[in-house]
């Protein structure tokens, strides 16, 4: 059974624009990559679970995604950083479908590829939807972000807090 590290991707990987879908918006979280290299070498699995409602709210097409996803990737791997899978929702809120995180499509997407000890793994988000996807799939582990939306950390049901991705290394062992 493999650990992982599931991410949200806007917020924590990237500074929160709103429907960010251009690669020239697109702006890598300072300590981003440094941290990903570092869970890497500690066995992690990386994987990205992104809700992309802007593509059904028509702000941008599911190509546009796709152009900024690979673009993204490649970036990583210059960075010799793995990214095992991308999963992301397309749904807009009022949609009922079973991948819009809270719900947790994405990561059973990904178990049915991997196999990936939950009580092990750890995901890490900016909103509360990212922490109660990770406990509505039996992730054990959760970090919110400060990084991204804002948010009441007394409302936070995550085990741990802190500013970005940067730290999560310290909390990470």
């Amino acid at each position: 059974m493999n650990k992982a590290i599931f991410l949200d991707r806007d917020g924590v990987i990237n500074k929160e624009k709103e429907y960010l879908y251009k690669i020239e918006d697109f702006e890598f979280i300072d300590g981003c990559f440094d941290s990903l290299i570092n869970l890497q070498e500690k066995g992690f699995l990386i994987f990205i679970i992104t809700n992309q409602s802007g593509i059904g709210r028509g702000y941008y097409k599911e190509e546009d995604f796709f152009k900024l996803n690979r673009w993204m990737l490649d970036e990583f791997s210059k960075k010799q950083i793995k990214i095992s899978q991308v999963e992301y929702c397309k749904h807009g809120p009022n949609e009922d479908c079973k991948c819009r995180k809270p719900k947790t499509g994405m990561i059973d997407n990904i178990l049915k590829n991997f196999e990936i000890d939950l009580l092990n793994s750890w995901l890490i988000g900016d909103k509360n939807s990212d922490i109660q996807c990770a406990r509505n799939s039996g992730i054990k582990n959760t970090i919110q972000v400060k990084s991204g939306h804002g948010f009441d950390e007394t409302k936070s049901g995550a085990d741990f807090i802190c500013d970005s991705i940067k730290e999560v290394v310290n909390i990470i062992k």
